[in-house]
């Protein structure tokens, strides 16, 4: 597993969307950040109930320069479903992340052990990448639980554009 470090660039990544077209970070770069949100799956209702917040918030980040995705290993059925059953409209969905790709982005991958369960699947991850590919914050865990509060990190957005603050652990 990688570990990705701040200020540096980011691994690449491009990703086939749920209704078509492509995910390619940095292709045209945002305002201000590219937030890449990496989620286990359908199977997950942590995951559902993580990305309905984002749906809910996907406009004010926008209006502060975000572009915003949301990517797991799923293939295209299963992230379709994902899109149509959930209450994610507004969020690009991608997926099709190799396990190669999850570990380059430092995530943590798993092994179903309950059948409704993909049979590997990575565990969430949320980053803020800057406009030329290098990474601003980065938050990753093993358990499905554990994720930042999007409000809470959309509220610190003036911080990080506005006054400039650095990006931080990269000593």
């Amino acid at each position: 597993m990688t570990k990705l470090t701040p200020d540096a660039p980011v691994p690449a990544l491009s990703l086939p969307l749920v209704g078509g077209g492509t995910f390619t970070l940095n292709g045209t770069p945002p305002a201000n950040f590219t937030m890449v949100i990496f989620y286990r799956g359908l199977h997950c209702p942590v995951c559902k109930s993580y990305l309905e917040t984002l749906n809910g918030l996907i406009d004010g980040y926008r209006e502060a320069g975000f572009d915003v995705v949301a990517a797991s290993m799923n293939d295209a059925d299963t992230a379709g479903k994902t899109k149509a059953e959930w209450n994610i409209g507004n969020v690009p969905v991608a997926y099709g992340v190799t396990d190669a790709q999850a570990r380059e982005w430092g995530l943590y991958v798993s092994k179903a052990i309950k059948d409704v369960e993909a049979d590997v699947f990575c565990e969430p991850g949320l980053f803020w990448v800057r406009p030329d590919g290098r990474l601003y914050l980065a938050d990753v865990s093993n358990m499905p639980w554990a994720r930042p509060d999007l409000a809470f990190l959309l509220s610190k957005v003036p911080f990080a554009v506005e006054k400039g603050y650095p990006a931080r652990g990269g000593h």
